[in-house]
């Protein structure tokens, strides 16, 4: 959409320019204003300056001052607003509504508000939020895939247009004080260093505070934590969790809302990094799980099954759908397989009652602060289902997103160096549990993340509470709704409509419907809707109680995504329709029996689709076929210094996956130690430190396969250390050699090279190794600081 202005808002932005020529005249009488609706008013945000009611003479003492005061844009006693969005969490997980996850909070806020069964998202991390905070469909505002995967199409390039504000963009104009804290993952990935640019960081996006992560995934240990615009260190390393961190973080900044701007409401967007992977908790929450998951998630599904119809939470006549054949079933796991397999889920069931808790915090410090009746509590249970990106059980989720093969007697081997099942989600690794785990808890339904066909990937509960405008009602809401409603939902309960220009960028228009029409009634009349789904390929259109589908080329649970992507072609995909009025958990396909309603629809999604950028189909599946087009820093050579800190992955060299040279200017004392420079962290990557004058490169492998080498000691003094990496492309087998003035010290032989990256949000540390640490040698030792002079390091890419 351009940037201009039509003749309307010529003609308001021309009116407000004469308002304020006149209240600068040389007069004494108060100026005359014109007047405009306030549809008018608010199409345009920022709102004109009030005029000043001041006049002056010559002197002061022929002049009047009157401070001006500001205009009032809400609606009296407007409700403070809090978002709750979890990651990667399925609609069979929560106690609160059947599942086996203690969920205290997620049931305190049902039992004071209202739930919704047949809410959806886009089956993704980035998408999701995207079309949260603007109430767009995702391709509609560049979001067709997260942000590390995107692509060079309009809906695929990683970047939420301006003429599409968010939520908090709207708010803040109106007079809202806003903040966001926990996870974005709505940045460019090579956009989020401190060199910037900052235009699509949060708090260019109308958040006037963020506190978090830019990426899809951080240690909960030692998390690449930016405030505002800067990276902060965690607070307190031998207590922390960033879970808790957030909510720390969000009771104060909401205490210091009402302590200084007590007039104001505050709108909160607050998304914990739980439960996407790395699943990292203290044991103690993790054992409060030991032997509840012995037997399995197929027993898992049954027993949530029949507690979820028992509450009345699904309909009576649901069917519990079927494991896919690609699926493993708990009977197909080796017995010595299991106790690994098992602790897995019982981590990630400590990880997310854990977050929960937090929320809890969160909520009960508005109810101290005296501000619960008036506020809208919007807690969200999941972007998307549960993910199976743990394909058969990862002590290091980034080998599925490098689609890297492995065995489970590789991870169990790999284990047992660092401490066994105790050691899962610990500091050291980055566990992921079993895609089957990820299958039950997206009870009933289907599949899981990143499947936008089945509701196992896009149904997620929700619960609302609000006091003042909500009565409590435990009857379940089953009005189809999509997570772009709630901007729309925002706006109808402040009667705002949403602006035509903000910030000069004519607006695109909303996708959303507002739900305000079903807190009152849970049997009212669902409001006409049609909503598009795609991801990877895998896609879906809903209308009139109508949904068409089809699975797509991408199968998350099968390591390098099945065999069907290289040979897809979408127009040849078999498409599966539904009565969702009469079938809630898609376990009929009634394409046969209605073959001219699914062409139908058919037709419809490719409207949508097209009307919503989301061509070309499948368009997020481009890097899985092109690794070679990931996003990456346009420079060929680099300069650091000792103090180079905190540059993120996808910024950074390529020195893992690239032919590269590294040439280190030092000046070494008589026991030198620290680390010279690391990328990466614990889960994978690669570090070359110092331990009394020895030089030590250290591969780390995804944890599964480590690769180092160490040199003589080294005199005291000045030293040129160079480092050669070659390798015919990322992925395949890399020689690494270390020479030191001139002179061949060692060499390096990697058997396999990381294809994509070595994680989401760690970084490349000159002098240190900041957040996890990648080498277990130094793990002690974080960040092991380098104690010589590093007088500058020359990075090629050759």
């Amino acid at each position: 959409m351009q940037n201009t202005l039509n003749k309307k808002h010529l003609g308001i932005l021309f009116g407000t320019a004469i308002l304020c020529l006149i209240s600068c005249t040389n007069k004494k009488e108060t100026p005359q204003t014109t007047t405009s609706t306030s549809e008018e008013i608010g199409s345009i945000l920022p709102f004109p300056e009030p005029p000043s009611t001041s006049t002056y003479g010559q002197t002061i003492y022929e002049s009047k001052m009157v401070r001006r005061k500001a205009t009032d844009h809400l609606p009296k006693d407007a409700p403070n607003i809090v978002i709750v969005l979890m990651d990667d969490v399925g609609f069979g997980l929560p106690s609160t509504f059947g599942g086996e996850v203690n969920t205290p909070t997620l049931s305190k806020i049902y039992n004071e508000g209202i739930a919704y069964n047949e809410f959806h998202t886009t089956s993704i991390c980035s998408p999701t939020r995207a079309a949260l905070l603007t109430g767009r469909n995702h391709t509609r505002v560049g979001s067709g895939t997260i942000a590390e995967r995107a692509v060079d199409w309009d809906g695929y390039t990683g970047i939420i247009p301006k003429e599409a504000a968010t939520f908090a963009e709207v708010l803040k104009n109106y007079g809202y004080n806003t903040a966001a804290l926990g996870k974005w993952h709505n940045t460019p990935a090579n956009q989020t260093s401190a060199a910037g640019p900052f235009e699509y960081w949060p708090v260019n996006y109308g958040f006037q505070h963020f506190y978090g992560f830019l990426g899809g995934e951080t240690s909960q240990w030692e998390p690449a934590l930016i405030n505002d615009f800067t990276p902060v260190a965690p607070p307190n390393p031998d207590t922390y969790h960033l879970s808790t961190d957030l909510a720390d973080h969000a009771i104060s900044w909401m205490q210091d809302q009402k302590a200084f701007a007590d007039d104001k409401p505050f709108l909160l967007y607050f998304a914990p990094g739980a439960g996407h992977g790395p699943h990292h908790i203290f044991k103690e929450w993790a054992d409060k799980y030991k032997g509840k998951f012995d037997d399995g998630w197929d027993a898992y599904r049954e027993r949530v099954f029949k507690r979820q119809k028992d509450m009345g939470w699904i309909p009576e006549n649901t069917e519990l759908t079927a494991r896919a054949e690609s699926q493993t079933g708990w009977d197909a796991i080796p017995e010595d397989e299991k106790p690994f397999q098992r602790r897995l889920m019982e981590v990630f069931a400590g990880f997310v009652e854990h977050a929960d808790v937090q929320v809890g915090r969160v909520y009960d410090a508005i109810e101290d602060m005296g501000e619960k009746d008036n506020t809208i509590f919007i807690y969200i249970w999941g972007d998307n289902g549960s993910s199976a990106e743990g394909q058969n059980g990862s002590i290091s989720e980034l080998l599925a997103q490098n689609l890297i093969p492995n065995t489970i007697e590789q991870q169990i081997s790999a284990l047992d160096k660092i401490g066994g099942l105790e050691a899962l989600g610990g500091k050291i690794t980055e566990n992921m549990y079993h895609a089957s785990w990820a299958w039950a808890g997206n009870t009933p339904f289907r599949y899981t993340k990143l499947v936008a066909s089945h509701f196992g990937g896009t149904r997620n509960p929700m619960v609302i509470s609000w006091p003042k405008g909500i009565t409590p009602d435990k009857t379940t809401r089953s009005q189809f709704h999509h997570v772009n409603d709630i901007a729309p939902t925002l706006y109808d309960i402040l009667d705002i409509t949403p602006p035509e220009v903000v910030n000069g960028f004519e607006q695109i228009p909303m996708d959303g419907i507002s739900m305000v029409y079903t807190f009152g009634d849970a049997h009212v009349k669902p409001a006409e809707k049609v909503q598009f789904f795609d991801n990877n390929g895998s896609r879906a259109i809903y209308k009139d109680g109508w949904y068409a589908c089809t699975f797509g080329p991408f199968t998350p649970w099968v390591p390098g995504g099945g065999p069907g992507l290289k040979t897809w072609n979408p127009k040849e995909d078999v498409w599966e329709l539904y009565n969702l009025n009469e079938d809630f958990s898609q376990a009929h396909d009634l394409a046969k029996e209605h073959p001219e309603k699914l062409e139908a629809l058919k037709k419809v999604f490719l409207e949508e689709a097209k009307d919503n950028k989301d061509f070309p189909i499948g368009g997020g599946n481009w890097l899985r076929l092109h690794p070679e087009d990931i996003i990456k820093s346009p420079y060929k050579s680099w300069t650091f210094s000792q103090n180079t800190r905190r540059m993120p992955e996808f910024s950074a060299p390529g020195l893992g996956k690239t032919n590269n040279t590294v040439v280190i200017d030092l000046d070494l004392k008589e026991n030198t130690n620290g680390v010279l420079y690391a990328l990466g962290g614990s889960g994978g990557g690669l570090t070359c430190f110092m331990e009394n004058n020895k030089i030590t490169y250290e591969y780390n492998m995804f944890l599964i396969e480590n690769y180092s080498v160490s040199t003589p000691k080294l005199s005291a003094g000045k030293h040129s250390i160079e480092i050669v990496t070659q390798l015919e492309k990322p992925g395949a087998p890399a020689t690494v050699t270390i020479s030191v003035d001139g002179k061949e010290v060692g060499v390096c032989n990697v058997k396999q090279s990381v294809p994509v990256a070595f994680s989401a949000t760690e970084t490349l540390d000159v002098g240190a190794d900041m957040g996890s640490p990648v080498s277990l040698k130094y793990h002690e030792k974080v960040p092991f600081e380098f104690d010589g002079v590093i007088e500058k390091v020359h990075v090629n890419l050759n």
